[in-house]
């Protein structure tokens, strides 16, 4: 195979990790809340990065989208509403169920979600088609990926209740963070959805000089602009319900922003890895490509998980039963990807 295959896995690969290990620092976030934490991770991953990169690489950034008809922004723009809700349950869901099951669910659901919510909405007919099936076998797969979770999370939730735990950021219980992740996981599919409505921005980007695949930054600040407000209101709102916003001032506050940031960085480059490492791959992008990135994304939070010491305490066939979930989860991916949907 051409050089460009290996490299363009090679790159979906360390993407996957990146994003199966974005929310590592957070665990050595010690004197912020969840609302401190969250919020400045997302000015980072929603509104720093994305900016810097279409201000860097989009020509005439500002006149694509004046160029752009009004009710063609909209559209996109109230996906990343969406989407930020999405980034909200995320974060809640991280701090609730940890890492490991956390990113597992949302990946596995996200990524039937947003293969069948565009189908759904765009050509419902194509349900029925033969190509299809393997899209509707997956749904169940995943289902029993979801009970396997549910199951080894109450399980470690109980063997762990005597024990002595690390110190929380939120403390959800179990089964709500579950609900969470489930749910971060099917309003997920707004970005997909951002990118089929989104498509007159691109086009304005190409016709003043952007090429293919820059137009893409262009559309990334608006969805992550948009979604970053649904992430300020409801951050905002539990800073001033807590009097938080005094833990800004702390003297660790240079240590707490250097570990959002790093979360905001790696998360960031886990989506334009991505991009670039399916450019690369060419038609084998957005199957095998995705494929791989969503299965390395769960490897490997499940991993920094473990090491984590999310289950430590936990008996051996709870640990089991988090193997087999997370094989489920990757099944239900790995079958949805040769229905040639994904």
């Amino acid at each position: 195979m051409k050089s460009s295959f290996w490299l363009g896995v090679g790159i979906i690969s360390l993407s996957g990790i990146f994003n199966g290990t974005f929310a590592v620092p957070m665990k050595y976030i010690r004197d912020w809340r969840w609302e401190n934490m969250w919020l400045m991770f997302s000015v980072f991953s929603l509104l720093v990065f994305p900016a810097w990169l279409a201000i860097q690489f989009v020509p005439h950034l500002w006149q694509t989208y004046t160029d752009t008809p009004l009710t063609s922004l909209a559209v996109p723009f109230g996906l990343g509403i969406l989407l930020g809700i999405a980034q909200v349950t995320y974060g809640l869901g991280l701090a609730s169920v940890g890492i490991a099951v956390c990113i597992a669910v949302v990946s596995g659901v996200s990524c039937v979600a947003g293969a069948i919510v565009p189908l759904l909405l765009l050509s419902p007919g194509d349900l029925l088609q033969p190509q299809s099936i393997l899209l509707l076998v997956s749904i169940p797969i995943l289902i029993c990926g979801l009970a396997f979770f549910g199951v080894a999370g109450h399980r470690r939730e109980r063997e762990q209740r005597d024990a002595a735990a690390a110190p929380e950021i939120v403390p959800w219980g179990f089964g709500a963070g579950l609900a969470l992740c489930t749910l971060t996981g099917i309003l997920g599919s707004s970005n997909n959805l951002g990118f089929v409505f989104g498509d007159a921005v691109m086009r304005s980007s190409v016709a003043l000089g952007g090429t293919a695949v820059t137009s893409t930054y262009a559309l990334w600040a608006l969805l992550f602009v948009a979604s970053f407000i649904p992430n300020l209101v409801y951050c905002g709102i539990l800073l001033s319900r807590n009097d938080s916003w005094t833990l800004f001032l702390q003297k660790s506050w240079r240590k707490e922003l250097t570990l959002t940031a790093a979360m905001g960085l790696l998360s960031f480059a886990a989506i334009i890895g991505y991009g670039i490492g399916a450019t690369a791959l060419g038609k084998y992008g957005t199957s095998l490509g995705w494929a791989v990135f969503v299965a390395t994304t769960i490897i490997a939070s499940t991993l920094s998980g473990v090491l984590m010491d999310e289950w430590r305490g936990t008996s051996q066939l709870t640990k089991r039963l988090l193997v087999i979930a997370v094989a489920v989860i990757l099944a239900s991916v790995l079958t949805l990807d040769f229905g040639g949907v994904a």
